[in-house]
């Protein structure tokens, strides 16, 4: 809403607390109950808060995933005892390079340590976030669910003093409705932002205190997840399969994963980076092509698909991981960029650095700062096992860009041969130049790719898929999917690179209609599932993307 439109509302009403936290995610999560653990030891009086844009902390959660449990076991050495989600423990890893019909396996001696799970769990990280949250509420947490966090409130320092959830009850058309609810301000002493992958209001805080300067452009990759219930002959408790290849060309990075998880079901997910240069590519649909292949379509004959999803994914490693503290707060999980890429794993990290962001946070608290940086935080990052694993991996991305054979012969040397050698930094730096939307050429340039048609059995389209995703969003409500200018996608994208957002959209948002003269872009804003893919991707980066009103979006089941 407009400052102008602002100024003739009811001021906002305000809460006080000494911590805010943006996010109810394993990051976000995770900081809360180190605070209030930390609290609780040395006695202090300590209020927190976690605001949660789902509708329940874990709706909007989607990881593969397999979850390394240490930095579980730094926040709850007991996890076990107090019944923490991780119940199949990976008993086998598979890697597959796959062409157009075959398969070739890498031996296991030959599998490098970040393709190793030995130790790990498969898990949804969805229940994981939940029973965080039931962690974080014994320890007096509060946590409110379904308010987004609609801006950042500064103070007259330019110090960051909390966020203001957005108002409710908006019609389309931007005026207040019969059920308008003004937003909250909530204000704190530190504010920690744990959005996750390219959030609204981390995106506005990297770019107002430049805390990427002097770091390489970050990169995303878009991943796509379902959820199967499979045939019992074919479960394979605690199998994970990973595979590189086929349907993708050897310049276009991607994999995939197959987890075979407790009680018969399997998560089968298809990464794509967003730094692909073919306008005619659709991540939604090389994922359903990928489930054609005879390696994979073995696990799922017989099946039944019963979740779906999207999310955008953080991965440009170390190298480009901003200054994680500013005035008044701090970025900590996805939000700032700490996934480990080559491991496929971010979940152990977001909860190392809500960890160590917290006790950043409770040192200053208990001497009576507020509104400063919380350079301890950043520096417990330098001195810690995360940063020793995210510089071993700091080149695998960068490799990929020039072309699958190279990169898998360096990531071969880089996370096999010179750990052998007692190396586990490589002592060379590859760096990235480019921004991922700066990647895309003009559709001329590259042949259409003819996608088959879903045979609704293995294959599907995206709104039979959507419908699994349980999305919804109020409909009379501004559409929270904007554009700076609504010339433009018309103008250019269609022009120069044949309509892209109809293609990496997995949840069928965006659709050109009309012909000729009266051709537009029809935005299906209730369709999203809040993956960002169309903030990263958009050639001319005229899409932004906003909070919707609180607790819109998808309410995935188990993801």
């Amino acid at each position: 809403m407009n400052t102008e439109a602002s100024s003739t509302l009811p001021p906002r009403e305000a809460m006080e607390f000494d911590v805010v936290i943006v996010g109810a995610g394993p990051a976000g999560l995770s900081t809360a109950i180190r605070l209030r653990q930390l609290a609780v030891e040395k006695g202090h009086e300590l209020s927190v808060c976690v605001l949660e844009k789902g509708s329940e902390p874990g709706a909007h959660i989607l990881s593969g995933a397999v979850m390394d449990p240490r930095a579980l076991g730094e926040l709850f050495p007991d996890w076990q005892e107090k019944g923490a989600p991780l119940k199949q423990a990976v008993t086998r890893d598979e890697f597959l390079f796959l062409d157009a019909t075959g398969a070739k396996a890498t031996p296991n001696w030959l599998l490098p340590e970040c393709f190793q799970n030995h130790g790990n769990y498969i898990v949804s990280l969805g229940e994981v976030t939940r029973w965080l949250a039931q962690q974080a509420e014994a320890l007096e947490v509060a946590i409110f669910p379904g308010f987004a966090a609609a801006e950042v409130l500064y103070d007259d320092a330019g110090a960051v003093m909390g966020v203001a959830t957005g108002d409710m009850g908006i019609h389309k058309d931007g005026t207040p409705g019969p059920n308008y609810e003004r937003g909250m301000e909530l204000h704190a002493r530190y504010t920690i932002f744990a959005e996750g992958s390219r959030g609204h209001l981390g995106r506005q805080l990297i770019s107002r205190f430049k805390l990427d300067a002097g770091k390489d452009p970050q990169s995303y990759g878009i991943g796509i997840k379902e959820l199967w219930q499979i045939d019992p002959a074919r479960h394979e408790p605690g199998l994970v399969v990973h595979a590189a290849g086929w349907p993708l060309d050897d310049d276009t990075y991607g994999g995939a994963f197959l987890y075979h998880a407790d009680g018969g079901k399997v998560s089968i997910g298809y990464v794509v980076g967003l730094d692909y240069k073919n306008p005619w590519l659709s991540p939604f649909e090389e994922f359903q092509r990928f489930k054609t292949h005879p390696a994979i379509r073995k696990h799922l004959e017989g099946g039944k698909r019963i979740a779906y999803g999207a999310r955008a994914i953080t991965a440009g490693g170390i190298l480009s991981l901003p200054k994680t503290v500013f005035p008044g707060g701090a970025l900590v999980g996805c939000e700032a960029g700490y996934l480990n890429v080559s491991r496929i794993k971010g979940s152990h990290a977001a909860i190392k650095t809500g960890m160590l962001a917290a006790e950043a946070a409770f040192e200053a608290l208990a001497a009576g700062r507020s509104r400063d940086e919380l350079a301890a935080y950043p520096q417990a990052f330098e001195n810690s096992w995360l940063k020793t694993e995210l510089l071993q991996s700091k080149n695998f991305k960068q490799w990929f860009k020039k072309g699958r054979t190279l990169a898998t012969l360096m990531t071969g040397i880089e996370q096999w041969l010179l750990p052998k050698l007692g190396l586990r930094n490589a002592p060379w730096t590859i760096h990235r130049t480019k921004a991922d939307h700066e990647c895309l050429e003009p559709a001329s340039q590259h042949t259409k790719i003819e996608y088959p048609r879903p045979d609704n059995v293995l294959t599907f389209d995206r709104l039979s898929s959507v419908f699994l995703s349980s999305t919804n969003h109020e409909e009379d409500q501004p559409s929270h999917l904007t554009l700076k200018d609504a010339t433009v996608p018309v103008r250019i994208n269609l022009a120069e690179y044949a309509g892209p957002e109809a293609r990496y959209c997995p949840a069928g948002v965006y659709e050109f209609v009309g012909e000729g003269a009266d051709t537009r872009l029809q935005i299906n804003a209730q369709n999203c599932v809040h993956c960002k893919t169309c903030d990263i991707k958009d050639p001319t980066q005229n899409i932004v993307w906003v909070t919707p009103q609180g607790g819109g979006g998808p309410n995935y089941p188990a993801m």
